[in-house]
């Protein structure tokens, strides 16, 4: 099933070619501040359309995307060009795709 979801302005367009399992919430400094409910996918089955600000942080093994107009976070892609796995803000997506989902919870402050 296809999924289609934007930052707030609509700047950044995000369509998602799988159905989430499920929604992470991370801990470390970056989500906790951005409240970003994490769904994962590779990036074969994910379209983003616009273009985005990336910030690469700490151990420096993904890039964390931004709307340059509106702020909201996105999405993140791995630096590693062999790691078939990416983040897509579920919150980009109408509350019906997520609110039932069930919630991981990520120690990313304790890495």
């Amino acid at each position: 099933m296809s999924h289609e979801g934007s930052c707030h302005c609509g700047s950044i367009r995000i369509t998602v070619n799988d159905d989430p399992v499920d929604g992470s919430e991370c801990n470390c400094s970056i989500c906790r501040r951005t409240g970003a409910l994490w769904t994962y996918s590779s990036p074969t089955k994910v379209k983003v359309s616009g273009e985005g600000i990336g910030y690469v942080h700490g151990d420096k093994c993904l890039t964390l995307f931004h709307c340059n107009t509106c702020g909201v976070i996105t999405h993140w892609t791995p630096i590693a060009p062999d790691y078939d796995r990416m983040g897509i803000n579920l919150r980009l997506f109408e509350p019906s795709l997520w609110t039932e989902l069930p919630r991981l919870y990520v120690d990313g402050a304790s890495r």
